[in-house]
């Protein structure tokens, strides 16, 4: 296999896409030549610094190579990491190429743009002759199990509140809701309210809060979130931003709060299950959810939106309709992935159902032992297996915590499978280095919005 002229070895190939072409493979192959040193270094909130030593060819021949190979780095490393500001060392083509790239009309404009809202920062490009020293924040999070505490899960179907006793959960419920659908802002507010009474309700007290909930959180704000999609961006930066930590103040006065990412949650839950540290927790849903807990046992307050991370060289790739963008995660590892494979396998899905129907009609399949629908599933086993390479590359994760849909029943069970054994093949370095599992009971007890209620330390 070869690719901006890097030849690379795979032995593990998708059947229903022989194109792929695995991110990984490539940078390895890549990185054997290339001698020239370059830095990149993404700069995010409270001056936190992602510095990433790396090298290049520098040579004509070798230009597209190149600036290939960083425009892929820099993309991973923003939505793992989040940043309004590049700083770019050793290389003044590379600098050029990224600051072409990240403007108004570039190639990452979409990338730049959302980088800036997030971050409220303009975005910028800088060549610098000295790289940023490495800075991150990772906090301690979570373990907390003392006092009355509540727990609040905000899903985009449903929403879950826990009441949480020294560490027992003593009421929980779970209410259907429709966020996505609602553009005003006050409809989410009087729904997180009304759950935060319903668990007050069941304790003496209000000790502190957690909150669960999708989108990316930036010191305890909603800072993007599709559980908000139809609120106007006014109305969002006025009454969303600060929306969970206005609710539990007008309702309980000043206790502590906090506010994570659910897949960040997810990684803590899995933590919790596995009593181990250093998890890298995967949700295959509506989309791609990633959460991480060091190998100290915390938040990194990364943003981990391995969504729209790039995964797959291809030019052939599909496209993202949110980014813009080809070979990025949420294409490979969610409800997406099932429906794109679908036509290869030989499986028509009606265009009047919805993406999750589309999923269960491949399901329902899959159980029928319908071996269409297994082909499907040991693609993304092997989609999966050369993108934890990548992954592991990056985060170092000991443990991946693997939950959503398409991992249920029979398909996920031969994803995982074929998973181990493409790892086992291509990558056998990482074999004992890299331990998946599935939620098991305990996980299923411990419980998301149960797990958010121990976040925040008590007064």
């Amino acid at each position: 296999m070869e690719h901006h002229g890097i030849k690379m070895e795979v032995k593990c190939h998708p059947e229903l896409d022989p194109g792929f072409i695995p991110l990984e493979k490539f940078n390895r192959a890549f990185l054997a030549g290339a001698k020239k040193p370059v830095g990149i270094c993404v700069e995010r909130a409270g001056g936190e610094m992602a510095s990433y030593q790396t090298h290049i060819y520098g040579t004509q021949d070798k230009h597209g190579a190149d600036c290939y190979y960083i425009d892929r780095l820099v993309k991973f490393l923003l939505w793992m990491k989040g940043g309004f500001r590049i700083y770019v060392s050793g290389d003044e083509g590379i600098y050029e190429y990224l600051r072409d790239a990240y403007r108004p009309g570039g190639a990452r404009e979409f990338d730049m743009d959302f980088m800036a809202s997030v971050f409220e920062h303009p975005f910028e490009v800088l060549f610098t002759d000295r790289l940023p020293e490495n800075k991150d924040a990772a906090k301690s999070i979570g373990g907390h199990f003392s006092g009355c505490r509540i727990g609040f899960d905000a899903g985009g179907s449903d929403r879950k509140v826990s009441a949480v006793v020294d560490g027992e959960t003593v009421y929980s419920e779970e209410v259907v809701w429709f966020p996505k659908i609602n553009a005003d802002p006050d409809y989410h507010y009087e729904g997180i309210v009304s759950a935060l009474k319903s668990a007050a309700a069941h304790m003496p007290r209000v000790d502190a809060v957690g909150v669960s909930t999708a989108g990316v959180v930036i010191d305890n704000r909603v800072m993007r979130a599709s559980l908000f999609i139809k609120v106007p961006q006014d109305l969002f930066d006025k009454k969303v931003k600060n929306i969970y930590l206005r609710a539990v103040a007008d309702t309980f006065g000043d206790v502590p709060c906090s506010v994570v990412n659910d897949g960040d949650v997810s990684a803590l839950a899995g933590a919790v299950s596995l009593e181990s540290n250093n998890v890298l927790g995967i949700a295959m849903g509506t989309s791609e959810a990633v959460g991480f807990v060091d190998e100290n046992g915390c938040i990194t307050g990364w943003l981990n939106e391995l969504a729209f991370a790039p995964v797959d060289g291809s030019p052939d790739a599909m496209c993202d309709e949110w980014s813009g963008d080809i070979g990025c995660g949420v294409k490979y590892f969610s409800q997406d992935s099932v429906i794109k494979l679908a036509p290869a396998a030989g499986i028509e899905l009606e265009d009047s159902l919805s993406p999750a129907e589309k999923l269960k009609v491949v399901q329902k399949l899959m159980e029928a032992e319908d071996p269409r629908a297994a082909g499907i599933y040991r693609s993304i086993g092997v989609y999966l297996a050369h993108t934890l390479a990548l992954y592991w590359s990056f985060y170092r994760f000991h443990h991946v915590l693997l939950l959503g849909r398409v991992m249920s029943g029979k398909g996920g069970d031969l994803l995982l499978e074929t998973c181990r054994r493409t790892l086992a093949e291509d990558y056998p370095e990482l074999e004992d280095k890299i331990h998946l599992a599935l939620p098991d009971e305990k996980f299923r007890r411990v419980g998301q919005s149960a797990v958010a209620a121990s976040m925040p330390e008590g007064k």
